[in-house]
């Protein structure tokens, strides 16, 4: 375990608020900031960060604690390397580890530099290797030698082993290369090179490490892109390509394009602002990613169907998250990369100015496959238009888009509002109906953290009461621990927060929430966290207090009566009920 003078200054050097400004846009409010959480998707900000206790608490989907768990949930990395990563920022240095730990620490440090390794490999392939195919695609696709260096691309050669054996004599051993993701071992036994034959596209995370590849065919075969499966570093739905650039880009707006080669394309036509996903359709997790760097996006996918379907869903993630988003409209280029090359920078520029917004886009999608000269093509397209007018949530701006809906439709536009209205009340009425119902699946799902909370909700309260007046009054806790033995407590894990607090307590008189994060994952931390930050909105008195200490004992010696009765005293108690 590491030591409390080292969390201790570890804090100190780590102020959270400084720590969330690095990936969301945080506003104050009052004593506190809030923003909209990175860990689930939201349109208003539920997330609060408290400077006072360095702590943070999500109200919607329950996240908190402090810089360290933070740190742990944003990284997606365990308690030692996120403390790691702190010690990294602040220029202190990491005390010795516990083996475990360091066996863990040194294979994601070892895997890094496999990548960074293999990424120079590739690109020396690339720049002098004997095979100049690679090269030759660059060149056609009008890539500058400056944005080749940049984006360090390179070329897998076409043979099994020639990266194997490059890293091997460097020191690495099989089983790295296969948990790196850039060998495969074979049915029996041994390991080759998973790119061959492909031009590589390195992928970069936000602090500059190679945590992954992308690799493309130069010819007809399958599949043509192929990417870096999951590793110890590397998950391809919570990363983006060229996000290490993007991030720094001054402009607030931001494109998502459909490639790799989109974005090279894009970025060395003046465009910085500008990423993609990594072979798959955006997921919540990089749409909250865009989120904290950009105020709006503008999606820059093919014109094809399969572009324009993936639009839709990527609208979909980006409502979820609150981000405007308009719509790129390609014409005359299947692509952005094609668009650029044959109309120039300044004409790509003046696309992106005029991009429309996504509504403009959902309406548009509802004349796709309609016959409009026919009666029924009509209804269809009233029928789509309504629903897409309805999700409009701001009344000003529906009643501009119903406006001129009308006007295109034909129709009167006290009718097209009668219809939207009637709409919008239905899916009022079915938003309540599925928020009951989420509501009430909520309440019989198992607690996994506490969860006897559930059997015992009265005493469960309690329990946090009293947690609560420690958390705000450590100074007390002779008193209430004098007062109250954990074995008072009737949940498992509101007796272990409770023992925990008391024992750190004697010797830390300023209780911070680092000193519990070594002593309690990621979720419970959430949980402990919520109780403090609710606790803020009443005042948890003495009154309280000792009322919640009368509960827990009155429960105590139910129990303990319970137990000291035998079976015919309990017989009898039964009978005479029954009598009554």
């Amino acid at each position: 375990m590491l030591s409390e003078d080292f969390i201790y200054r570890l804090r100190e050097a780590n102020d959270i608020v400084a720590a969330f400004s690095m990936y969301v846009n945080l506003k104050r409010r009052g004593r506190t900031h809030v923003c909209n959480c990175p860990f689930h998707s939201e349109k208003t900000p539920s997330c609060t960060v408290y400077p006072d206790t360095q702590s943070f608490y999500c109200f919607g989907c329950g996240a908190g604690g402090d810089v360290i768990s933070f740190t742990m949930r944003m990284e997606n990395l365990p308690y030692r390397e996120a403390v790691r990563l702190l010690a990294q920022r602040c220029g202190m240095e990491m005390p010795a580890e516990n083996p475990e730990a360091e066996r863990f620490a040194r294979r994601r440090t070892r895997i890094l530099e496999i990548n960074r390794e293999a990424a120079n490999f590739y690109y020396k392939q690339l720049i002098s290797g004997q095979d100049k195919s690679g090269l030759r695609y660059f060149s056609e696709r009008k890539l500058s030698p400056a944005t080749i260096k940049k984006y360090g691309l390179g070329f897998a050669p076409n043979d099994w082993n020639t990266l194997r054996d490059h890293l091997r004599k460097k020191g690495y051993t099989d089983e790295e290369l296969v948990s790196a993701g850039v060998c495969q071992q074979g049915q029996k036994g041994s390991i080759y090179d998973n790119f061959r034959n492909r031009v590589m596209f390195p992928i970069v995370d936000l602090r500059g490490n190679v945590i992954g590849f992308g690799g493309r065919v130069l010819d007809d075969s399958k599949p043509k892109y192929l990417n870096t499966g999951k590793t110890p570093v590397f998950d391809k739905g919570r990363n983006l390509f060229s996000m290490n650039f993007a991030k720094d880009a001054a402009s607030t707006t931001m494109i998502l394009a459909e490639g790799y080669m989109d974005v090279i394309a894009i970025h060395q036509a003046g465009f910085p602002n500008v990423v993609a996903t990594l072979g798959t359709a955006i997921t919540p997790d990089q749409a909250r990613l865009i989120a904290q760097y950009a105020r709006e996006v503008v999606i820059a996918y093919d014109s094809d169907g399969a572009g324009q379907a993936a639009t839709q869903k990527a609208m979909n993630h980006f409502s979820a998250v609150g981000l405007p988003t308009r719509i790129l409209k390609l014409e005359n280029a299947k692509d952005p990369d094609e668009f650029i090359k044959r109309f120039g920078p300044e004409q790509f520029r003046i696309l992106i100015d005029h991009a429309g917004d996504a509504l403009n886009f959902r309406l548009d999608q509802c004349r796709k496959g309609l016959d409009l000269q026919t009666e029924i093509g009509k209804t269809e397209l009233l029928r789509r238009s309504v629903s897409v007018l309805a999700d409009i949530s701001n009344p000003l701006e529906r009643e501009v888009y119903i406006s001129r809906t009308a006007r295109e439709l034909e129709i009167r536009v006290e009718l097209l509002r009668l219809q939207v209205d009637k709409a919008v009340q239905r899916d009022t009425r079915n938003a309540r109906k599925a928020q009951f119902r989420a509501i009430e699946a909520r309440s019989l799902q198992k607690d996994e953290i506490n969860p006897q909370a559930q059997q015992f909700p009265k005493e469960s309260k309690a329990e946090e009461q009293i947690l609560a007046y420690l958390l705000r009054h450590p100074e007390e806790y002779e008193m209430v621990w004098n007062a109250l033995s954990p074995t008072y407590f009737v949940t498992d894990f509101h007796r272990r927060v409770y023992e925990t607090i008391c024992q750190l307590l004697p010797d830390h008189p300023q209780f911070n929430m680092s000193l519990l994060t070594e002593r309690f994952d990621v979720n419970e931390m959430g949980r402990i966290s919520g109780i403090e930050a609710r606790s803020r909105d009443f005042d948890v008195n003495r009154d309280t207090l000792e009322e919640c200490i009368r509960v827990l004992k009155e429960k105590k010696n139910r129990i303990s009566v319970s137990a000291e009765m035998s079976d015919e005293d309990l017989l009898n108690i039964i009978a005479g009920r029954k009598k009554s």
